[in-house]
């Protein structure tokens, strides 16, 4: 049973790809989309999705930047400074600060429709109630493939099960957020010792290792890499109710 969620979001990354194509040096988490830091929208629609808290991994550069900004952190985020060596390090940076249970993870630049979030949240919890199987590590959001560079292939089964994370193409990609189990993070040796660099093979070494994760296909999502992206998600975001 999820009795209570947990919210993360994954931003101690330095978001190259997006400042080269913006010609902005700010990081990542603190460019503004709708009217507020990437950082302050993607805590507050985790809360609004049932989280009832948030810890944000972010970098030292970024934390040096928004005391320049005078960037008002809600009271609502937990800020836990690391300079991480890559994403998966990033992720493994929560079994430290969270509690044992369930937890919502998000990269800080996947926009989704806030009642998709929604929907997600709920039927993850759906679908770790009705699972018996005590090797379930959570659920994956997915979304159709339209061409994007570098994606996580997902190769998911009818009824929703993961066979593999890699690089092999398939209609479904991953989508940015994640309904996990901190259980994870009694892996995080093992993906140390395979010399293990980013968040999307640690997932991969879960399914090797036998774990569950399931999908939940999301329609509308936008994952902000480039300033074509940002340019798409400040529209999506006006025209959202």
């Amino acid at each position: 049973m999820v009795k209570e969620l947990q919210g993360a979001i994954i931003a101690a990354g330095r978001g190259e790809r997006l400042r080269i194509s913006t010609r902005d040096d700010i990081p990542k988490p603190l460019v503004q989309l709708g009217g507020e830091a990437m950082l302050a929208r993607q805590a507050r629609a985790i809360l609004d999705a049932g989280a009832s808290s948030v810890v944000a991994v972010i970098n030292s550069e970024t934390a040096r930047v928004a005391k320049e900004m005078a960037f008002e952190i809600p009271p609502s985020i937990r800020l836990v400074v690391r300079d991480t060596a890559n994403s998966m390090e990033t992720m493994l940076a929560l079994g430290e600060v969270l509690e044992p249970g369930w937890f919502i993870a998000s990269t800080v630049d996947a926009v989704i429709p806030q009642t998709e979030l929604a929907r997600f949240v709920n039927e993850s919890r759906r679908k770790i109630e009705e699972c018996r199987e005590k090797n379930l590590a959570g659920v994956l959001a997915v979304t159709r493939w339209r061409g994007e560079a570098r994606p996580l292939f997902a190769n998911v089964t009818e009824n929703g099960l993961i066979l593999g994370l890699g690089s092999r193409q398939t209609s479904l990609v991953t989508a940015g957020v994640y309904f996990l189990s901190t259980g994870i993070f009694d892996y995080a040796a093992d993906a140390r010792r395979a010399g293990l660099d980013a968040l999307r093979r640690f997932l991969a070494l879960l399914i090797e290792r036998g774990m569950r994760l399931d999908a939940i296909e999301l329609e509308g999502s936008i994952d902000v890499d480039e300033a074509s992206d940002l340019d798409a998600a400040r529209a999506a975001i006006r025209k959202m109710p």
